[in-house]
């Protein structure tokens, strides 16, 4: 009963009217499993492969060599070098941020380092691993690993609960299940709501997250993620400083058992709601906000979601930190992993495959 009724509060939104058509334009192909993009500058785009590579893709779709200095990455399961982001400073600095499944004694977890790429594109040079997340667990699950460049000097990076070891989502002292915020020197801010507590890891800065593949600013500057429901409950969430977001206590979905999560109810005294949740899953991963009109004045302002299992992009439309509609755009397409706006106002995608490409959309004249 209990899944009857999510379904059918899933479905008041209205189904928006297409406000742009787009024609799908594969940029580049061959990338093994691609899970992430960013934008460098002279047209070039960095792409992570999550068996451990980074390559560059050219303004004409050419695939570069794999950059060395990569780490060792675990590459099992889900694990792998996963997201990559380019410093807001990069035309000056050069610096990226990337995370990956590190291996280590116990296991591995998600890793959080910077390094300056060359000049010639070919590696990366003063690696400097900034966070890892404590503890290892031997798992191939439920990385998380989004990175979000705040604009203050710090890096949000969300991180899930590993699978096996969900309870410590609610745990303050592990890493496991939070999204956490730190300096990009891998200092911790003296205004993170647990720096100084007792008991507590100072880089946390929300929790009770379970698996959050997505994360964007608003236009506003807020921190949004997404993050994978098990059977169903896929949650958009905005992390609050200090805030509980309710894994494994609360869910808008079952245990893949069937089992109800928590006692049963997806509300809880002291734990945040969502903001909006799919039953049944779409395995959301990527997001970005759309803040050019390059698609017309409609899609300007909304929040765009790649969807895995849906294997479809997912368009939000949003009135204050409300979706009031939602359109299914590409559907069938493919396994969006990644959603990004580049620096010429159009959205790109890419698509977790053994033979994944980098798409852009196209608008229609």
């Amino acid at each position: 009963m209990k899944k009857l009724l999510l379904i059918a509060a899933a479905a008041v939104l209205p189904v928006l009217p297409a406000a742009a058509q787009v024609t799908p334009q594969t940029i580049a192909g061959g990338l093994e499993h691609p899970w992430a993009v960013t934008f460098i500058g002279d047209g070039n785009m960095l792409v992570t492969e999550r068996p451990g590579r980074l390559r560059v893709v050219q303004s004409d779709g050419s695939v570069g060599a794999p950059i060395a200095g990569v780490p060792e990455v675990d590459a099992e399961g889900q694990g792998g070098l996963l997201d990559v982001i380019a410093d807001r400073d990069f035309a000056q600095n050069r610096t990226i941020y990337f995370c990956y499944a590190q291996p280590g004694e116990g296991g591995n977890s998600t890793a959080l380092a910077k390094a300056r790429l060359a000049e010639d594109l070919r590696s990366l040079q003063q690696v400097q691993v900034l966070f890892v997340q404590q503890p290892k667990i031997d798992s191939s699950q439920h990385f998380g690993c989004r990175i979000v460049d705040r604009g203050d000097g710090t890096l949000f990076l969300t991180l899930g609960e590993r699978f096996i070891r969900m309870e410590m989502a609610q745990q303050l002292d592990t890493h496991l299940g939070k999204v956490v915020r730190i300096g990009k020197d891998g200092s911790v801010p003296a205004d993170n709501p647990f720096a100084g507590k007792t008991g507590a890891r100072p880089e946390i800065w929300s929790y009770g997250h379970r698996n959050p593949q997505g994360a964007t600013l608003g236009p506003d500057g807020r921190l949004w993620i997404h993050e994978h429901g098990p059977r169903g409950g896929d949650e958009i969430n905005l992390p609050v400083a200090g805030a509980n977001y309710g894994w494994p206590l609360v869910s808008y979905g079952l245990h893949y058992s069937g089992e109800e999560v928590g006692n049963g109810s997806p509300t809880r005294s002291g734990v945040a709601a969502p903001i909006y949740h799919w039953t049944p899953s779409i395995a959301p991963s990527g997001m970005a906000f759309l803040t050019s009109d390059r698609y017309g004045e409609k899609w300007r302002g909304n929040l765009f979601v790649g969807a895995l299992a849906g294997r479809r992009l997912v368009r939000l439309q949003l009135d204050g930190d409300d979706v009031v509609a939602e359109e299914k755009l590409l559907e069938d397409f493919a396994r969006i992993r990644d959603v990004r706006m580049g620096p010429d106002g159009l959205l790109y995608l890419l698509t977790d495959e053994q033979d994944g490409r980098l798409v852009r959309l196209q608008p229609q004249p």
